[in-house]
């Protein structure tokens, strides 16, 4: 059975498929679309020449990225090297693919580099022109002005590059950052948003603290509960937690008829629907 004629759950890789290839890579984004998700899960920042560039922090993580002479960074110095104080060509000299992955060693490895979102884009559509995008703008009150835009700017850039690529029935935007989903609403009314709830928030007070409701609530995983899914549904929400990865937590998360997983090995969960 091809996996893409499943709809019943949104199957969403996560940075592209991080069990299986470094994470918010162009390698990453092409494995997961030719396993057959459904959409690509993954993180922006921005770079000191305003590019949208993917990456799940906005400074080089010492467990994947090597600086530009190819020596280790140490967890110590690994915020000095902040993408937004880099241009998109100093970001494209660090290889973020090579070094083996404490957390997932079974990546495949090959030299490569943080892709701008343009070129995500431009790649995913090239191989499957119906592929959806779960984007999230790594966004904080600590970090305006010193590693990311403030929520206005940020937003501004990411719906320039989506509108770009003629990709905005194709995307929904996502933040645990509430600024930022108030940003998003009021620079795109119509732009599918998720509330994301980290592990030690609730889900509906957190909620309550927005202007409007969201489409998509996107919790961290262990705090869902069959009545949780529920009622959410009920009250008219998509329910699409993060990130699941063991088979039977995957397996719980369909019996909880959520509406989309999003998983560092989407080829389990297929497997699974399978």
């Amino acid at each position: 059975m091809n996996c893409k004629d499943n709809n019943t759950i949104d199957i969403q890789g996560h940075r592209g498929c991080r069990g299986l290839m470094p994470e918010n890579t162009i390698e990453a984004f092409r494995k997961a679309i030719d396993l057959g998700v459904h959409t690509l899960e993954l993180d922006v920042v921005v770079s000191k020449d305003n590019m949208v560039v993917v990456s799940h922090e906005p400074f080089m993580n010492h467990e994947m990225c090597l600086a530009p002479d190819g020596t280790e960074i140490t967890e110590a110095e690994e915020k000095q090297y902040n993408v937004y104080q880099m241009t998109f060509n100093d970001l494209k000299e660090f290889d973020c693919g090579t070094k083996v992955h404490p957390r997932f060693p079974e990546q495949e490895k090959l030299k490569t580099y943080k892709p701008s979102l343009d070129k995500v884009f431009k790649m995913s559509l090239a191989k499957n022109p119906d592929i959806k995008f779960n984007i999230e703008l790594k966004s904080k009150p600590e970090y305006d002005e010193i590693y990311t835009p403030k929520p206005e700017e940020f937003v501004g850039l990411v719906l320039d590059i989506i509108n770009k690529n003629d990709v905005f029935n194709q995307v929904n935007l996502q933040s645990f950052d509430l600024r930022t989903l108030e940003e998003i609403k009021k620079q795109a009314p119509k732009m599918e948003v998720a509330l994301l709830i980290d592990e030690d928030e609730d889900i509906w007070n957190k909620m309550t603290k927005m202007s409007y409701l969201p489409e998509i609530i996107s919790p961290y995983y262990k705090l869902l509960d069959a009545k949780k899914v529920r009622n959410l549904k009920a009250e008219g929400f998509k329910v699409i937690p993060w990130t699941i990865n063991k088979v039977e937590d995957l397996q719980l998360m369909m019996d909880f008829k959520v509406d989309g997983i999003i998983t560092d090995y989407p080829d389990r969960l297929i497997k699974l629907i399978e």
